[in-house]
């Protein structure tokens, strides 16, 4: 590589999501080519598009590397342009206005200085009136960046904002994958878990010029559900454990107790929905976790090695018939006894619901087997090491 090529090379790469953005697009270029002169900035503007207006001609008479992907969604923009970047510095940026160019140096600053990863964050800064919806300022934002905070022991203030800094290696090592607005989440999460040095630095944000394109609640919930993808225990498994042993203790306190369809049969009902739901929620959790996995999202640990070996799915399949037939049994007795009883009335409303409650969880028991052999038809990331 000459000299010239060398000096060539940008140093930082403004990458920028778009979707309709005629009216924000060409200001937004402007002002970071200002901050680039500014600045002495060697840097290049990469607009990843996927608008229907003229957003893509506008960038591109500015001089800016438009890209398209495939597919639209926030993050599938950010992965396409991130393919473009040549620097070794990378600036997230939306075209939307929201953000000011000029906080550029100081992300840039602190990617010098150590940083792996620099989030600019809002709440640390000046948002301006009108710019942020008190839906998203004191309940949708705080309460994301808290249960992200929570589960992942990070401490973000602003876990969801679209204006950020990375060196190019640390992306590298990062793997994203998710296409929608949860790319937000998945990058700081991951950071987080791959030890990166993750910094704040205050930003102004200021009212779009445009309708927002989000969409509160659904964008909310692609957060809520990465983040249960990541780290199922704490949101299912631990529930769905205390459930089910609250609902056992209920059904034998008060089966031993005798006299329920007289004086506690609600109460026992009641135990039997606890205990059936719960092996419902701890199964979802133990699918959930080995999804997860598979798809790379997180690595494998002793449990699941355990659960994933053959020999235990097996074990899973005969526990569920033996539930099953369990269940089967009581109920042919109950059955029996009303056949006995000439079909009159009797007095085995207990014994239904406890043939009942193994057959249902008998059918769940088997169907987490057959759904986790499955999965491990496709076991692109080692899982089979189980066996």
């Amino acid at each position: 590589m000459t000299l010239n090529e060398i000096q060539n090379i940008p140093r930082i790469s403004v990458v920028m999501p778009a979707f309709n953005e005629e009216k924000t697009i060409g200001k937004c270029i402007k002002k970071i080519q200002e901050v680039f002169t500014g600045n002495n900035f060697n840097g290049e503007i990469i607009v990843s598009d996927s608008s229907t207006d003229g957003t893509a001609g506008i960038a591109e008479s500015l001089r800016a590397i438009v890209v398209h992907p495939v597919k639209r969604g926030y993050g599938y923009a950010y992965l396409e342009g991130f393919h473009k970047v040549k620097s070794d510095y990378i600036v997230m940026m939306d075209s939307d206005g929201t953000y000011n160019p000029s906080d550029i140096p100081a992300m840039i600053k602190s990617l010098e200085s150590g940083a792996d990863l620099v989030v600019g964050s809002r709440f640390k800064g000046k948002i301006y009136p009108g710019a942020m919806t008190p839906l998203h300022r004191y309940i949708g934002n705080p309460l994301l960046t808290l249960v992200l905070n929570l589960v992942f022991h990070t401490r973000f203030t602003d876990a969801h904002s679209g204006f950020r800094a990375i060196r190019r290696e640390a992306l590298e090592k990062l793997l994203l994958k998710t296409g929608g607005m949860e790319f937000a989440s998945e990058m700081l999460v991951m950071a987080s878990k791959k030890g990166l040095k993750i910094e704040e630095v205050p930003i102004s944000y200021f009212p779009r010029e445009a309708p927002s394109h989000l969409h509160s609640f659904a964008d909310g919930w692609r957060h809520l559900r990465f983040i249960l993808l990541m780290k199922p225990v704490p949101f299912l498994a631990i529930p769905g454990f205390i459930f089910s042993i609250l609902g056992v203790t209920l059904m034998t306190l008060f089966y031993v107790s005798g006299n329920i369809e007289t004086s506690h049969l609600h109460s026992f009902i009641l135990g039997s929905i606890l205990l059936i739901g719960g092996v419902q929620i701890v199964t979802m959790s133990i699918n959930t976790e080995v999804y997860s996995i598979i798809h790379g999202y997180q690595e494998k640990h002793r449990l699941i090695e355990i659960l994933l070996n053959y020999h235990s799915l097996e074990k899973f399949l005969a526990l569920g018939g033996v539930l099953i037939v369990g269940g089967i049994i009581l109920g042919i007795s109950v059955f029996l006894d009303w056949i006995t009883a000439n079909f009159g009335g009797i007095s085995q409303i207990s014994t239904s619901v406890v043939a009942l409650s193994l057959i249902v969880i008998g059918i769940q028991v088997i169907s987490l087997s057959i759904f986790l052999s499955m999965m491990l038809l496709n076991d692109e990331n080692g899982l089979r090491g189980a066996e």
